[in-house]
């Protein structure tokens, strides 16, 4: 497999693992707070890769990633 084929799978894992930190927190807190901490410290071409891979109802992201993805800054075309 090549690096690129495992990267949305990876970027997935990672985002769920960020959700589950935040999964014990009321879902209103939780969501705003998984986007915020992609923004800060993901770059760019990861957020972009993360909204690239997983458009709104496509299965396979944690469901608190799935809603917080609408909140995270995606760069400029």
């Amino acid at each position: 497999m090549s690096a690129a084929f495992d990267q949305p799978a990876k970027l997935a894992r990672m985002a769920g693992q960020i959700a589950d930190f935040f999964a014990a927190y009321p879902e209103d807190k939780a969501v705003p707070a998984i986007a915020e901490h992609i923004n800060q410290f993901w770059t760019p071409r990861m957020r972009a890769e993360l909204a690239r891979a997983f458009p709104p109802g496509t299965p396979g992201l944690h469901p608190l990633v799935a809603q917080a993805l609408p909140l995270v800054r995606l760069p400029a075309a």
